[in-house]
């Protein structure tokens, strides 16, 4: 089953588990943002991607343009491991995580999440890539890839396990839209995936083709 066809499924059973107010909630809330053209600002193939210098889950400090130079990054930016969506996502992504290498590429995750945080979502889905924390999301906000939960749903997302000050520390909601950028060892975005649509992620497998193609 594709990735694509499990975050649908997933979608599904979700709606099936919570209220109509709710579900609605979060539908509105993907139409306010798409509304918002945030995604237009976002960073395109042809851009050079900024560099970050961010701790990893056991907080050993990750350069990009270091990354860079041991070949193409596949860098993966998801909400948290509360995120069910995400979970499946990075799972996906864990099962091609040979051929990405053996293409002399690197895979690394980009999350609000503190680095405990992170190392338990590594850890949970067994995850053999680093995630790298976003303190407060700033990267993906200094690149336009971050929003701010409104206020109405950060009381529903933490009763459905999201407690985003739990796992990001107190103060910070904001979140990164989810999106999959491939940058190659000059800096340059050869690939990239970015929709406010959370339920809805890139196909590992065209990933995997760009990567194969820059190798």
């Amino acid at each position: 089953m594709s990735l694509q066809q499990q975050l649908s499924e997933l979608k599904t059973n979700i709606k099936s588990h919570i209220s109509e107010d709710v579900f609605q909630k979060f539908e509105d809330s993907i139409q306010t943002l798409d509304e918002s053209g945030i995604a237009n600002h976002a960073p395109q193939v042809g851009d050079e991607l900024n560099n970050f210098v961010l701790p990893n889950q056991v907080g050993v400090l990750k350069r990009l343009t270091e990354l860079r130079q041991l070949g193409p990054v596949v860098i993966v930016f998801y909400r948290g491991g509360w995120c069910p969506y995400c979970n499946l996502e990075l799972r996906a992504y864990q099962q091609i995580l040979p051929q990405i290498k053996a293409a002399g590429a690197q895979l690394v995750a980009v999350t609000p999440e503190l680095p405990d945080s992170s190392l338990s979502t590594i850890e949970k889905n067994e995850l053999e890539f680093e995630a790298i924390s976003d303190f407060g999301a700033d990267y993906a906000k200094a690149i336009e890839l971050a929003f701010t939960l409104p206020e109405e749903l950060r009381e529903v997302y933490a009763n459905l396990g999201g407690d985003l000050e739990k796992f990001n520390g107190a103060g910070n909601f904001n979140l990164p839209i989810p999106a999959t950028l491939v940058v190659d060892t000059d800096g340059k975005i050869a690939f990239a995936h970015v929709d406010v649509n959370y339920t809805t992620r890139a196909n590992p497998e065209d990933v995997l083709s760009v990567v194969h193609r820059l190798k």
